[in-house]
């Protein structure tokens, strides 16, 4: 089995900026893609920020200029960086990872648990 552990969120002010981390570990034979969504009361969830095991990346519109994400392969751990953060960023964040299996070979989609990030004004 896989699991993915989401730290750094919390409450932060208007203008300031917070570190998401996810790790995963597990009967893990690769990481594919890993990716960070956010989903605030009533709305859908979206896809903040992903990237490939290539190391492309992608943001959402809203995003862009002020996040980063980024991996590190050797500890299975995605990170996402928000600076510049706005009460519009409020939502849970979870962390979301295509895995390919250690003994099956076959490839599943992971979520973590979820992590909260306010931002007040």
């Amino acid at each position: 089995q896989v699991q993915l552990v989401e730290s750094g969120g919390g409450l932060v002010q208007a203008g300031g900026s917070l570190r998401l981390s996810c790790a995963a570990s597990g009967s893990i034979f690769s990481i594919n893609a890993m990716g960070w969504y956010r989903q605030s009361p009533g709305e859908q969830r979206e896809l903040v920020a992903a990237v490939t095991s290539g190391g492309s990346t992608n943001y959402a519109d809203s995003v862009k200029g002020r996040f980063t994400i980024s991996r590190d392969n050797a500890k299975n751990t995605v990170y996402l960086q928000m600076n510049s953060l706005k009460p519009e960023d409020t939502a849970v964040y979870y962390c979301n990872a295509g895995v390919l299996l250690q003994y099956s070979r076959r490839i599943r989609d992971y979520w973590g648990q979820g992590t909260q990030v306010t931002v007040s004004s």
